[in-house]
Parts: structure tokens; C-alpha cells; sequence
């Protein structure tokens, strides 16, 4: 990519979206082109047709999606599933029928199998069944992949796919039923200090071993991967590092300066004891995960207060 090359950013306004924006303009590439949802409604078809053929990206980054967590896939299966496939349909192929050089389109880690071998290897994919609790959205982002390889092999097309593991970060989703582990913590624990209480409760017994990756190591990969990849395969982004939840519970008590107690509901479910990616493939092209998971939290928890908290 040159500086002065057209670039796409679907999904500006999100976590994902706004890291990329900001890195690439870091980075001196001034001719980003975003669209907020009321501007364009990536669902719609001939809305999506009209502006690729208008504007003529020559390169897309799709970070645009439909997410949430577990309460809210299972909520919301069908749009979890029918906004998601819509999305990336009408993205993709709208790129490719304008003329778009290059397309990555990001997916996420609970594309692999529940129980796949860990550090989870991306040649994982649909070796076996997946989490029940966010399927639908799984199914979407695979279908995704799969469409990036199937454009790539019938029309010679430079369509790649990166699949991250759990992010945070600035613009994360702090919302009290719909939102990641990271953020619903951050957002519990301000509020029992801000409101006083003596206790904070948070499921399972702790023990679960989790990988995060700050938004803005994800967004330098994406440029990374945009200059140095190029095949038929996903390729994996991840910190490579590991964190148990109990360990995450008391690093961002912490960090938001909660001096209660923190009590685990040992009634409550774990979950998947262990979620780890594996990051060989991309690390053996040169790229790594710089931001440790303290200053991570101490960056997305001022951002929090600043922006959400209010």
C-alpha cells in the first residue's frame, strides 16, 4: 500500500475500526474512506454496490460486525447470523466486482472448535463442533473466511483473512449484559467504587487461562499483514501471552483502584478452561504483540472513565 492509495475502512466507528484509523493515519496514509451506519448500511445491498463503484477503494480492511457477548448471542441468534453473513456478502463482493486490489477481512477466535488443541493452530478450523454459546456468530465469520478462499481461488483475487483472539482496548463495549469479560469487569468494579461496595462477585472459580491482545498491537498487524501476507490460508493475531481470570479480576481491581473485596461464585460455570492461539505463523513473518496487559488496562480504563463512565 502507498500513502496516497484509497483505503476502505469498514466498521470505522467500532473498537476494531478506530484502532485501524488511528494507525493508519499514524502511519501517514491520509486517504482513508469511512462511512458511519446512517451513511451507509452495510446490509443493504445496492447501498453497499453503489458506493464501492462511486468511490473505488483500492483496499479494504472489513471491520465491520455484529458482535457481543454470550447473553447477547444467545438473545439474538438471527442477527447474530443474519447481519454478520450480509455484511461481509455484500463487502466482499462489492470490492471485488469494483476493483479493489486487496481485502482483509477480520474474523475472531471462536471460529475454532471448543475443544481444539491448544495453543489453537489455524489449521483447527472445522476439525470439530463449535461453542454452543456464540455459534451463530462463529458460523458468519467462517463463512467469511470461506469466501475470502473462495474469491481468491476462482477469480485470482487478493482476499486474506485475520482472526484475532480477545480484544480490548479504547471504544470497547462497556455495556452490563452485552459486553467481553475485560470490559464488564472494568465496568463492575468502577462502579462498586464509585457507589461504595464492599463486595464484587464475579463467576467460576478464576481458573480459566484467557489471551488478550490490545486493539492497537491489533491494528498494527493489520497493517502488517496488509504489507506482508498474502495467502489462501487465515492467519492467527494474538498476544501469545496467557492470564487466568483470576489474575485479570485482581490486575484491573487494581488498576480501577477498587478496595473491596473481590468473592468468586463457585455455583457459576468456568466455561472454556483454556483459549489460547497460535501465533507462530504470523510471529515467523516478523511481527509481535508490544503492549503488556497493565498498560493495556491502564490505557482502557482512563479511556472508560473519560468517555463511558460519564
Amino acid at each position: 500500500m502507498n500513502k496516497d492509495d484509497k483505503i476502505y475502512v469498514a466498521g470505522h466507528a467500532g473498537l476494531v475500526g478506530a484502532a485501524i484509523v488511528r494507525k493508519l493515519q499514524s502511519e501517514g496514509f491520509l486517504n482513508i474512506v469511512v462511512r458511519t451506519h446512517k451513511e451507509l448500511d452495510l446490509t443493504r445491498q445496492q447501498d453497499v454496490e453503489t458506493f464501492f463503484f462511486e468511490e473505488r477503494p483500492a483496499f479494504v480492511i472489513v471491520a465491520a460486525a455484529k458482535v457481543g457477548g454470550i447473553y447477547a448471542n444467545n438473545t439474538y441468534p438471527a442477527d447474530f447470523i443474519g447481519i454478520n453473513l450480509q455484511i461481509q456478502t455484500n463487502v466482499i463482493d462489492a470490492a471485488y466486482r469494483s476493483g479493489v486490489k486487496k481485502i482483509l477481512f477480520l474474523g475472531s477466535s471462536c471460529i475454532y472448535p471448543k475443544f481444539a488443541p491448544q495453543p489453537i493452530k489455524e489449521d483447527s478450523l472445522l476439525t470439530g463442533p463449535l461453542e454452543p454459546t456464540n455459534e451463530w456468530y462463529a458460523v458468519a465469520k467462517i463463512s467469511g473466511i470461506k469466501m475470502c478462499q473462495a474469491y481468491r481461488l476462482q477469480y485470482n483475487w487478493d482476499a486474506i483473512s485475520g482472526m484475532p483472539t480477545n480484544l480490548y482496548g479504547p471504544h470497547d463495549n462497556f455495556h452490563p449484559e452485552n459486553s467481553h469479560v475485560l470490559p464488564a469487569l472494568i465496568r463492575r468494579f468502577h462502579e462498586a467504587k464509585v457507589s461504595g461496595l464492599k463486595e464484587v462477585v464475579v463467576w467460576g472459580t478464576g481458573s480459566p487461562l484467557r489471551e488478550f491482545l490490545h486493539v492497537d498491537d491489533l491494528a498494527d498487524a493489520v497493517l502488517f499483514i496488509m504489507q506482508h501476507y498474502s495467502d489462501l490460508s487465515h492467519i492467527n493475531v494474538g498476544s501469545g501471552k496467557e492470564v487466568s481470570i483470576k489474575e485479570l479480576a485482581e490486575l484491573v481491581k487494581e488498576v480501577v483502584g477498587y478496595e473491596g473485596c473481590l468473592t468468586w461464585d463457585l455455583s457459576k460455570p468456568d466455561g472454556t478452561p483454556r483459549k489460547l492461539m497460535d501465533n507462530s505463523k504470523l510471529e515467523s513473518l516478523g511481527w509481535h504483540a508490544k503492549i503488556p496487559l497493565r498498560e493495556g488496562l491502564i490505557d482502557t480504563y482512563k479511556w472508560y472513565v473519560e468517555h463511558y463512565a460519564k
